[in-house]
């Protein structure tokens, strides 16, 4: 199974370009829209041919940027520039056939403006800052004057406000969209990024951890193999398996169980399924995981129930996963020894396996520092078990979330899916 983990993080001028699209698209239909409501309903004589021309340049530049973003190649800051520098051109050349600066809808000159302060360098935006003012400037002075409608002047000029007016509110809407779209994708970017860092801060740990438990089992391995072989000379001396002490069975066992354990650490993580993984239908492994955990905390009094879909779905037994269950349910044992409640809910696509304890708790403080290294509320603990639990269930693409109960204590839940650990398919 691979650990690596793959983080996608989306081209951000691509979606820029995509959503400049969109927005062009918009505008020409706008156009088109008032231009219709001028000929048709005012019955203004506009220069259609030449403005028409620029809407259909304008239609075309938006089907080869369609075109353009399917292929591989990525979208360049400069490209994405020189695309919205296109739309301020199209707009001044509209603008020049009617009316110029006169027209309402000039303030359309703040939309490439705001798009480009919000998406590129400085640089960038103080060229389009540049090239905007000195298009709205050209416009005051080089343009072809709108034709009277045979109005009066009072009405003319209520006319001209209010299309001031409707231009305003369709600038200010197209910038909220863009905006918004804008700042909703800067926020998801940060947050993966954010995940990302935290992930590689994750993996600065486990790597640090797994080179001192490979060197701590090399230099372990020595010393418990001469106690290996002297608790045999201490049995070949009794003439009977039966005879043999009761404290020297107990050794024997303890030193075989680290032995074990050596040898579990000693696996590289990323082959230790397909070393020593085994098929087991998902209900039976749960069972194994708390048979053996009471052997060794024989004492705890565990409430144990699980139900799911029957047969329970197969899985490849991992040893590190069984750990990690192990850890979360020492904690629980730990905080009160005389109740826990462990409770097991799957399905064919997750586990959802909880362990709940009546301890103290956690102080709302500490809730933050939940499952970082080296932080933990016990006297004489090390803060490596939730942390090094919730790294494997992660690296199995699962969850570990943490609530109190009611009347006290902790409620442990890990979501797992079981894609990951599903047994392979026979041919």
């Amino acid at each position: 199974m691979s650990d690596n983990v793959t983080i996608v993080v989306k081209e951000p001028f691509a979606l820029n370009l995509r959503r400049l699209c969109i927005l062009r698209n918009i505008e020409i239909g706008a156009q088109l829209s008032v231009l219709a409501l001028a000929v048709y309903v005012l019955e203004m004589p506009l220069p259609l041919v030449p403005m028409f021309a620029v809407i259909l340049a304008l239609a075309l530049l938006s089907a080869l940027t369609w075109l353009r973003l399917k292929l591989p190649r990525p979208v360049t800051l400069q490209e994405f520039y020189f695309q919205v520098v296109m739309d301020v051109l199209a707009l001044t050349a509209l603008l020049y056939f009617a009316g110029g600066s006169t027209n309402p809808f000039v303030s359309l000159f703040l939309l490439p403006m705001v798009i480009v302060a919000a998406t590129l360098p400085r640089r960038y935006a103080w060229g389009m800052a540049a090239l905007t003012i000195a298009c709205y400037t050209t416009l005051m002075f080089v343009y072809v004057p709108l034709p009277h409608t045979g109005i009066s002047y009072l009405k003319d000029f209520d006319l001209h406000i209010f299309g001031m007016w409707f231009g305003f509110l369709l600038g200010v809407g197209l910038i909220i969209f863009v905006a918004m779209k804008m700042a909703t994708e800067l926020r998801e970017r940060d947050r993966i990024l954010a995940e990302a860092r935290e992930q590689a801060l994750r993996d600065e740990h486990l790597v640090a951890l797994g080179t001192l438990a490979a060197g701590a089992a090399h230099e372990l391995g020595t010393p418990l193999a001469t106690m290996a072989v002297l608790t045999r000379e201490l049995e070949r001396e009794h003439a009977s398996p039966r005879d043999l002490p009761y404290k020297l069975k107990i050794l024997r066992q303890q030193v075989d169980r680290c032995k074990g354990i050596l040898s579990t650490i000693s696996e590289r993580a990323g082959t230790a399924r397909a070393e020593s993984g085994y098929v087991l239908d998902l209900e039976r492994y749960l069972e194994q995981i708390m048979g053996e955990w009471h052997t060794v905390r024989p004492v705890a009094q565990v409430d144990c129930h699980f139900d799911g879909v029957r047969p329970a779905p197969s899985i490849v037994v991992d040893k590190t996963l069984k750990q990690a269950f192990f850890n979360l349910l020492n904690n629980a044992a730990d905080a009160s020894v005389e109740s826990v409640e462990v409770r097991g809910e799957w399905n064919t696509e997750k586990l959802v396996f909880d362990v709940c304890d009546r301890g103290t708790g956690f102080e709302p403080a500490a809730q933050a520092h939940i499952g970082t290294p080296h932080f933990t509320t016990k006297k004489e603990g090390q803060g490596l078990g939730i942390f090094l639990s919730q790294a494997v269930i992660k690296r199995f693409g699962g969850d570990v979330q943490y609530a109190p109960r009611d009347g006290g204590g902790i409620r442990t839940r890990i979501i797992l899916p079981l894609t990951r650990l599903a047994a392979p398919l026979p041919v």
